[in-house]
């Protein structure tokens, strides 16, 4: 016996792939503004303390030992950093940002 055939109007339902403890509710931007500790995992960090500075999407990174890098919210919960760190970042339910160079900021 033929397999039923499906008319064109059939809906497919696709599962949404969620990632837990990532969600937040739209347009509720983060506010990162603060004092980071760098943790070196695996890489080394440029510098042990981060201060925080935001206005609006637009973010200011200065370390320790006076490197400063521009970042922009580019979602609720992810930002990118420019050159020195030139990495994309995370930001966890617990404030710290997970960054692609492999070092994690945990906000004091």
């Amino acid at each position: 016996m033929p397999a039923p055939r499906r008319s064109a109007n059939t809906a497919h339902v696709v599962p949404a792939l969620a990632v837990p403890g990532l969600a937040q509710a739209q347009g509720s931007a983060a506010n990162v503004a603060g004092t980071y500790r760098c943790v070196p995992e695996p890489t080394r960090c440029q510098a042990p303390t981060y201060a925080v500075t935001q206005n609006g999407p637009t973010l200011e990174l200065k370390g320790e030992d006076g490197t400063l890098t521009g970042a922009k919210m580019t979602s609720d919960i992810t930002l990118s950093a420019g050159p020195i760190l030139n990495a994309n970042g995370v930001i966890l339910p617990d404030r710290s940002i997970q960054w692609s160079n492999g070092t994690h900021w945990q906000k004091q």
